[in-house]
């Protein structure tokens, strides 16, 4: 995990990101708490805030691609680590405790590809 949250602050290095993924997570939240208590077709709309706000920040913010789609699982667990630690307002403490690292490195540690597979996606 610990590698991987490397990798993860790595690829949300502009805090607009970080906000967008924060406002993704937290309309989420309130969306499974509203179908758990009101309407359980609102479930659907969990997914679909979390990703949409998350994805968009990639795309149109940041420039990278979403770890979603490498590390499904790990990216899940990442981001609510980040949305905790915004939350508690230790997020920029966090990545000054990383540092900037060399993005390929890391990536090309977790998804095992060749680095021109590597530069493809990016």
């Amino acid at each position: 995990m610990e590698e991987f949250w490397a990798f993860y602050v790595n690829q949300h290095s502009k805090p607009a990101t970080r906000r967008w993924h924060f406002a993704g997570t937290l309309t989420s939240i309130l969306c499974l708490i509203y179908s758990l208590c009101f309407n359980w077709w609102c479930v659907f709309l969990v997914p679909l805030f979390g990703y949409g706000f998350a994805w968009y920040s990639h795309f149109f913010v940041e420039g990278n691609v979403p770890a979603t789609f490498g590390h499904p699982f790990w990216s899940l667990m990442c981001d609510l680590k980040m949305f905790g630690l915004m939350l508690t307002g230790q997020m920029d403490r966090e990545i000054k405790r990383l540092g900037k690292r060399p993005i390929l490195q890391i990536y090309n540690k977790h998804c095992k590809m060749p680095n021109w597979q590597v530069f493809m996606i990016l």
